[in-house]
């Protein structure tokens, strides 16, 4: 299990409608007020050392809560507890921003639900000085009104891998065009081996990549879909030929998260995060090469899902002043630790523009490529997309991808549901 989506086979997406149990949440939160009922837990004089509590979900890879231990524990102007969460940490983080026992410091992804009912404190003090030093799409998905909520803790592009070897052999080179990878996974399809493995489901989780490298969005700047019109349709379409094809795995013992399928000889290509990148070298070699989502056509660009984690304070806590303080320590200033949490256990990118470009284990070979990509194509996500509209756009690409449905029809109705929640947001 990677590192970088929850457990118990949730995917990052999943994770994300799953917090959105804040915002269902918001209301009553908002009616709770800041008075939580968790007392005051020092820092307010005579020296006492404030004590916070520090909240992840549980990361797969050996080491991960080890890590965040040693962290906590080497800061001394607080007192720094760790909680590591396994299961459904988006509903038990729900309830814990509600409750006396909630976190100070946490780790999610920012919906602007999470700003509206006053869960989450503005971090712009502590990030002025080493703005720059963040990719724009990092501060963008952590930015709500011009205000900037969250630190960007850890960077997890998703792309497509593949067995260089096997392209070579087949004399097919690296797809440029979603038709090309349409021809490509064909060809790599063999009796023992399937071209591609875009995840059980069929490709859902190709569903933003291929609107993005459509030309579209999941919501324009001045807040409409950006899903309409006729390349996201026939990239959408595109996407249904792929499955249709025969050439994509499915019914693979592990899901798309786990590099298990391409390392095992299932299929020639996969869908993957860079976390899966050490576990693929350990199994291929260098016989590994990646790109990003490929473009609808040549007046198109391709695309990088720039996923990730971001850390965050409590407008709850008792101690906001010093999460804060060691929010800054530990996600900006010690740039030694922030190298350790990317890069000792799975490969994933610092955001701190400095760290990544200073890290030996991104400079070269599959690891540098993907930095490379996420640089230029990669796109993170919107915090004004809520869950509902998650829920809308998924059921879309259920009945056009694995259904067949008529991709025009299917976008005007999720259109509908993402037009109701965005006039419910911003009027």
């Amino acid at each position: 299990m990677p590192a970088h989506v929850p457990n118990a086979g949730l995917s990052r997406r999943d994770l994300l409608k799953r917090t959105g149990g804040l915002a269902a949440l918001a209301a009553f939160t908002a009616a709770c007020g800041g008075n939580t009922g968790r007392p005051s837990s020092g820092g307010g004089g005579g020296g006492s050392k404030a004590s916070l509590s520090q909240w992840y979900h549980q990361y797969g890879e050996a080491g991960t809560q080890q890590a965040a231990l040693k962290y906590a524990k080497a800061y001394t102007d607080a007192n720094v507890t760790v909680q590591w969460t396994p299961g459904d940490y988006g509903s038990k983080l729900a309830s814990g921003l509600l409750s006396n026992k909630g976190p100070d410091v946490f780790e999610s992804q920012l919906n602007i639900s999470m700003v509206k009912s006053n869960q989450v404190v503005a971090l712009d003090d502590i990030i002025a000085d080493v703005k720059d030093d963040f990719l724009p799409g990092d501060l963008a998905t952590n930015t709500v009104d011009g205000k900037i909520y969250g630190i960007r803790m850890i960077i997890d592009p998703q792309v497509i891998y593949y067995r260089k070897s096997l392209l070579d052999k087949a004399g097919i080179k690296p797809p440029e065009t979603i038709d090309d990878l349409i021809a490509a996974s064909k060809a790599l399809t063999t009796n023992k081996m399937k071209g591609m493995f875009v995840g059980n489901d069929g490709g859902l989780a190709l569903g933003s990549p291929a609107l993005w490298a459509a030309g579209g969005d999941r919501l324009t700047k001045d807040h409409k879909p950006g899903f309409s019109g006729d390349g996201p349709a026939k990239m959408f379409g595109k996407l249904h030929e792929l499955y249709a094809s025969k050439s994509i795995l499915l019914g693979s013992p592990t899901d798309w998260t786990d590099p298990s399928a391409i390392t095992q000889g299932l299929c020639a290509m996969q869908w993957i995060g860079m976390w899966a990148v050490p576990g693929m070298q350990k199994a291929l070699g260098d016989d590994l090469g990646v790109i990003p989502f490929p473009a609808l056509d040549a007046s198109n660009k391709p695309a990088v899902y720039s996923g990730g984690w971001t850390q965050f304070v409590s407008a709850k806590s008792a101690n906001v002043d010093a999460a804060k303080k060691f929010v800054k320590w530990l996600w900006i200033d010690q740039a030694a630790d922030q190298e350790d949490w990317s890069l000792s256990y799975g490969f994933h990118i610092p955001p701190r523009k400095s760290v990544a470009a200073k890290a030996a284990k991104l400079q070269s070979g599959v690891a540098a490529d993907t930095v490379k990509l996420t640089q230029d194509y990669g796109h993170t996500d919107d915090p004004a997309w809520t869950p509902k509209m998650g829920t809308a756009f998924g059921d879309m690409l259920t009945n056009i991808i694995k259904k067949g449905a008529d991709p025009a029809a299917e976008i005007t109705k999720a259109e509908k549901t993402v037009n109701d929640e965005l006039q419910r947001l911003f009027g």
